[in-house]
């Protein structure tokens, strides 16, 4: 992919500017406890306390600021499996601008609550990216809209990055920072905004092993298809993107796998040291630190806590299950 049509570290601060006061800047958290078993220092940025319960406001919001004043857009649409449409909703009611979102069947049913209260109007469509993408596809037939990706769109990447950007400005001078990879756009973004920052910071991408696309792609050097992944992380089964791959391949040092049980014992962990509910996406990077898989994990970590969005009814240890 030629250079020129990927963001870079400058889009991360232009979209940092475009949000100063839009967005909430979130909290960095920490605990004595979860250093304890994690044997390093780990601060985590609760972007689960973003405006929507995820780090996709920004993104969202961005991607929407960046347009020309001339593009007369009046409504926006995208494919999304709950976050980044409940984003988008949330940034085009700001803008006065009208929203549908494509959503696959067995998506979690607060994250869909929560596009339609946000305003936007819900189309279903089947699981997977390609019919993600062909229900898109229809609605676009019949309706004008500009289509706001949900991971690979370059205002998009750019404005993911500005939580890493935010975590980055405190005085902790990491080693590290690790982020989960779904379609890739926050660790495309966090990637920019460590590069651009410093260059003793390693970039580690975390994603379940029942949906390791980005890890098969990172290990081949090819982009590869996730397909109908079945994981409970459901905000990570989209396939990687092409421009985040190739931000993934170009600044990210590595990519490790977690299992479904090390997602949910990390989600357990968290609420439990840091009283903090987070959804299994989230957990998915906290899970990659505790398992010490990474071989580039340093003493000092960042952990992007991407949200906080669970589905409490089928949360295994909230209902007593193991």
């Amino acid at each position: 992919m030629a250079s020129e049509s990927l963001p870079d570290f400058a889009a991360v601060v232009a979209a940092a500017g475009r949000l100063q006061g839009r967005v909430r800047r979130t909290p960095v958290m920490r605990s004595d406890a979860f250093d304890a078993r994690a044997g390093r220092r780990v601060f985590f940025k609760c972007e689960n306390l973003q405006t929507g319960g995820a780090f996709k406001l920004r993104g969202a919001l961005n991607a929407l600021l960046a347009l020309p004043a001339d593009a007369r857009v009046t409504r926006v649409a995208t494919h999304s499996s709950g976050n980044h449409g409940n984003a988008l909703a949330i940034a085009a009611r700001s803008l006065g601008l009208a929203c549908t979102v494509v959503v696959p069947e067995g998506s979690s049913p607060p994250k869909v609550a929560a596009i339609e209260a946000a305003g936007a109007r819900v189309v279903y469509c089947r699981p997977g990216i390609s019919a993600r993408e062909t229900a898109l596809a229809d609605v676009l037939a019949r309706e004008h809209a500009h289509v706001v990706h949900p991971f690979d769109d370059a205002d998009v990447i750019a404005g993911q990055g500005t939580a890493a950007l935010e975590l980055l400005a405190e005085p902790l001078a990491f080693d590290t920072l690790v982020a989960p990879v779904g379609g890739g756009g926050l660790i495309g973004g966090t990637a920019l905004a460590v590069r651009g920052l410093t260059d003793t910071c390693t970039v580690i991408g975390a994603e379940p092993a029942a949906a390791d696309d980005a890890w098969r792609s990172f290990t081949s050097g090819r982009r590869v298809d996730a397909g109908v992944p079945d994981t409970i992380a459901d905000g990570l089964r989209a396939s990687i993107g092409v421009r985040n791959f190739e931000l993934l391949r170009r600044h990210v040092d590595e990519v490790v796998t977690v299992s479904e049980a090390e997602i949910v014992a990390a989600m357990r962990i968290v609420l439990e040291d840091l009283k903090l509910l987070i959804e299994p996406s989230s957990a998915v990077a906290v899970a990659a630190v505790l398992g010490g898989r990474a071989a580039k994990l340093g003493g000092r970590v960042g952990v992007i806590l991407s949200g906080g969005n669970v589905d409490l009814g089928r949360c295994p240890f909230l209902a007593g299950r193991a």
